[in-house]
């Protein structure tokens, strides 16, 4: 009986990574675990999903070096399930370890799908509006703990608009330690108020405290950050009502 169940497992599991395989542009390696059982399926059922991926390539200029994903047992159409694809009937819990290197973040970046997604900042400072128009950005994964971010943006305060560079280092939040700006400085333009940094720094401590970020149908909260040499580690917890549309499409 084991072997039969192993059977199932291993046909479910290979259809779905045909499945994601035909969508990614590019992979390395994809290997899906759907753990069930013939009895499990009919009932709509599965003990789990596990996935292992190695240089994913998601559409234009969206790579991840690796990512390890684990679900919780999950129920699932049954239907579906044997063509591979897995429809959610309730949530799912999932942990998962996320690999990104600095080049694939910047390259990222650097891209018209996440450019276009890029929306102005705006801060109340003192009772003004002012925004942040981003023009460039690129980071930096030393082997120190360290992140460094260079960039320019167009700051608009007071009716006016003009450019702004700036060099940024900071120490991201992990289970042990809340996140560190060690140095903000500005490169190139006239620099900016204190009142404005003050600000900006009372926004960036609002969205590193925010208990978890939304993204369609899955919620997911940052657990640890671990930083390598030219690497980014991502351990992510997240609830999953349904897989995102925009995943399926593999448009972000």
């Amino acid at each position: 009986m084991p072997d039969e169940h192993r059977l199932e497992e291993e046909f479910i599991s290979q259809e779905a990574e045909r499945r994601i395989s035909e969508k990614l542009d590019g992979a390395e390696k994809i290997e899906i675990d759907v753990q069930t059982d013939l009895l499990k399926i009919v009932q709509g059922q599965a003990d789990g999903v596990s996935v292992v991926g190695k240089g994913l390539a998601i559409k234009e200029d969206i790579r991840v070096q690796e990512i390890k994903l684990q679900t919780d047992s999950i129920n699932i159409n049954p239907l579906s399930a044997l063509f591979g694809q897995i429809e959610l009937n309730e949530p799912v819990n999932a942990t998962a370890r996320i690999i990104l290197t600095e080049v694939d973040i910047n390259r990222a970046l650097a891209s018209d799908l996440i450019r276009t997604q890029m929306q102005n900042l705006e801060l109340d400072v003192d009772g003004e509006i002012v925004s942040f128009e981003p023009q460039e950005i690129k980071v930096f994964l030393p082997s120190d703990g360290k992140i460094e971010c260079r960039g320019r943006v167009l700051l608009k305060e007071k009716g006016n608009t003009r450019p702004l560079a700036y060099t940024a280092v900071l120490r991201p939040r992990t289970h042990a330690k809340p996140a560190m700006l060690e140095s903000f400085n500005c490169t190139e333009g006239e620099g900016v108020s204190i009142e404005l940094v003050t600000a900006l720094m009372q926004k960036v401590k609002e969205l590193m405290n925010l208990p978890y970020l939304k993204w369609e149908e899955m919620a997911f909260s940052i657990k640890d950050i671990k930083l390598e040499k030219g690497s980014l580690i991502l351990l992510v917890e997240t609830q999953v009502k349904q897989i995102p549309s925009s995943i399926t499409e593999l448009s972000l």
